[in-house]
């Protein structure tokens, strides 16, 4: 049995009463995603204390207790914000993690330089790093050292912050290192409408989480073209192919990916242009450069930076990628959606594995 910080250990049978215990947690980032957690939290009577970098959203969301990119929400009582990382970290119960895959080991690095956490990591944010091609609590665990291994934990699945904070139900799932610490987190995270399963498999649910982006910027592709429903369909699928090749190949069991957090994903950042991945395929379909659709859409699009890590974890293990390696050559080469298309239509047919 491992040995967790105290906070784990009554943790389970504190939250059997009720909830009555609120916590104090801090969340590292203030986007739509990191502000409707900790507005999820709050709503149970936890604090939260979220930091940001950005001076101008700190003071506008303590001043109108509204997130700029979800108008008409406002935090509960039990909401804070900062840009003093020092602040949000101080006597905190639970770290919830919410920035971007490019921005979680420079972040982390600073936390490191303030303390070492001794409670529960949630992460949250969905990608592979670049050239070193790590999942994320890999790259959590290499800041820290394997000490931190047991406090990581990996939320992930289908969940739009636009409808999460409308209290719009879905289910997603939590993963750990360690099981006791799944399940927990899982308690402390699950309300009336966002359920929350425990998974064992975190890489994984890391994987199907990070992977199913870029197919998704395949997919707002066949959309801005008009390819239809048909095509969708196919990219999905295949995609899907790809996500369970590369991640059987790290370890990870294949009915992950026919989860919430492979297929469950899949499913609903393909499917909407509320999905900024979606939508940043869509926009490059309908004639815009890959750096002008991301500044279209104003925040980071996780696909774009994945792609590149997993075409270069794909060439390593020796895997066929080809959605993955032809939304590369799109981003990094300039190849024009069309000709992508038609490329991809051009391969050799080959027997169909699942």
């Amino acid at each position: 049995m491992h040995a967790y910080p105290c906070y784990f250990a009554s943790l389970a049978n504190l939250l059997l009463d009720y909830g009555i215990v609120h916590m104090k947690i801090g969340v590292l980032g203030a986007g739509t995603w990191g502000f409707c957690l900790a507005s999820l939290l709050a709503s149970k009577g936890h604090h939260t204390i979220s930091w940001t970098r950005d001076p101008q959203l700190a003071k506008q969301l303590t001043s109108t207790r509204e997130h700029p990119n979800l108008p008409g929400h406002c935090a509960p009582g039990h909401m804070l914000f900062t840009t003093n990382l020092a602040e949000a970290l101080t006597d905190i119960d639970l770290l919830v993690e919410s920035v971007t895959s490019a921005g979680l080991r420079p972040v982390f690095e600073k936390v490191k330089q303030l303390l070492i956490p001794s409670c529960p990591i949630v992460l949250t944010s969905k990608g592979i790093e670049q050239n070193s091609g790590l999942i994320l609590p890999m790259v959590v665990i290499e800041v820290f050292g394997d000490q931190i291994k047991s406090q990581i934990a990996f939320l992930s699945g289908p969940s739009y912050a636009e409808e999460v904070i409308q209290g719009l139900p879905t289910s997603v799932v939590v993963s750990a290192y360690d099981p006791q610490l799944m399940l927990n987190i899982a308690e402390t995270f699950t309300t009336r409408t966002f359920r929350v399963y425990p998974n064992s498999d975190l890489h994984g649910v890391c994987y199907g989480g990070a992977l199913k982006n870029i197919i998704a910027i395949a997919c707002g592709i066949a959309d801005g073209l008009g390819m239809g429903f048909s095509a969708k369909a196919a990219l999905m699928t295949r995609g899907l192919h790809e996500i369970r090749k590369l991640a059987v190949a790290q370890g990870c069991k294949p009915e992950t990916l026919y989860g919430l957090s492979g297929m469950g994903d899949l499913c609903v950042t393909c499917n909407s242009l509320v999905s900024r991945n979606c939508r940043f395929g869509y926009l490059m379909a309908q004639g815009m450069t890959p750096q002008e659709a991301q500044k279209k859409i104003g925040m980071v699009v996780e696909g774009a930076y994945t792609c590149l890590s997993a075409l270069q974890l794909s060439k390593q293990l020796d895997i066929q990628m080809p959605i993955t390696e032809t939304i590369y050559h799109i981003l990094y080469e300039g190849m024009q959606p069309k000709d992508a298309v038609q490329k991809l239509m051009d391969r050799a047919v080959k027997e169909e594995h699942l």
